[in-house]
């Protein structure tokens, strides 16, 4: 019922903004508890909503706010914050190894140097932090944040922020091993969460090709009869489908909380990195020259699915990962 809500509301809406999300669809809570509220979902309720936002290039600062509500409704229930949050009228952001390329040092209460391309930070009101010492909760104010936004290659804005907090401006919610477990958890959410955002463009990328295979005419026939390109779309729909499933297994496991999560979520992050790339780069060759023009929309899929590739991070960290958790 989720999904074909979405669905429908997308099918009139073709590029929501946040208003649509939030007070048309009610999506801002989902991972709020009913009694702020919320939804009350979890990561499957999230990946549903991350597919079908995907190919509508609107999830990158959805899954930001989700993220960070989730882990705030976990580390302090009773916030008075959670009700604006979930009704959509506040925006929050978090900051994660998983979310921003490079993270601030914490030390305490006390936050020192920045955090450079923030998914979703460029509209938010609220700042949350997480790594392996500290969870602070930051207004983003101009007198305690500096931000400069950045227009990315797929279209999504991120900001780079300058912290200048004195002591009593950050709200310490968890610090030790309370914080490095919702780090964790925040990191592992956003990356499955961006997992089932990849297979929705996939899957978007899929069906625009095997149109078009049934529509582009060369020497006198549909370019679809031709067995190159049948074989061709056979490996795209090959590769999505290993990545689809990993990507099943990721969710479920952040979802569950289960001992396999870490390595779950790495497997599925290697997977629909290479899944992505041959999804796009053949998706691109059936369509010739004008699939990376704007006329279309597989050039902008192709390009949000390989920002999200990137924002994996190496490939090295997640195979190393993922021995570690196997073995």
């Amino acid at each position: 019922m989720l999904r074909a809500s979405v669905q429908r509301f997308l099918a009139d809406n073709a590029r929501p903004g946040w208003h649509d999300l939030s007070e048309s669809l009610g999506l801002a809570g989902i991972a709020l508890p009913e009694s702020v509220g919320g939804f009350g979902g979890g990561a499957v309720d999230i990946a549903i909503v991350m597919a079908e936002l995907g190919p509508a290039l609107a999830g990158a600062d959805w899954l930001s706010h989700v993220a960070a509500t989730a882990l705030l409704a976990r580390a302090a229930p009773e916030h008075p914050a959670l009700g604006d949050l979930a009704a959509g009228h506040r925006r929050i952001a978090i900051l994660c190894a998983a979310s921003t390329a490079s993270m601030p040092a914490v030390e305490g209460e006390l936050v020192r140097g920045g955090a450079t391309l923030v998914a979703g930070a460029a509209e938010a009101d609220l700042l949350l932090l997480a790594n392996d010492d500290a969870l602070l909760l930051v207004a983003a104010d101009g007198d305690k944040v500096e931000q400069r936004h950045r227009i990315m290659h797929d279209g999504s804005v991120s900001a780079d922020l300058s912290f200048t907090l004195k002591p009593g401006d950050a709200d310490l919610l968890a610090d030790g091993n309370e914080a490095r477990a919702l780090a964790d958890y925040a990191n592992d959410l956003i990356l499955a969460g961006r997992c089932a955002e990849a297979a929705g463009l996939m899957q978007r990328m899929i069906a625009d090709s095997v149109d078009y295979l049934g529509q582009r005419r060369q020497f006198g026939v549909e370019i679809g009869r031709f067995q190159s390109l049948r074989h061709r779309a056979a490996d795209m729909q090959l590769a999505m489908m290993k990545a689809v499933a990993l990507t099943e297994v990721a969710i479920a496991a952040v979802d569950q909380g289960g001992p396999d999560r870490a390595q779950a979520v790495s497997a599925a992050c290697i997977e629909v990195g290479d899944a992505v790339r041959i999804v796009g780069e053949s998706a691109v060759q059936i369509h010739g020259a004008m699939g990376l023009t704007e006329e279309l929309s597989l050039g902008g899929s192709f390009k949000r699915a390989l920002a999200i590739a990137a924002a994996f991070g190496p490939r090295a960290g997640h195979l190393a990962r993922f021995a570690e958790a196997a073995a």
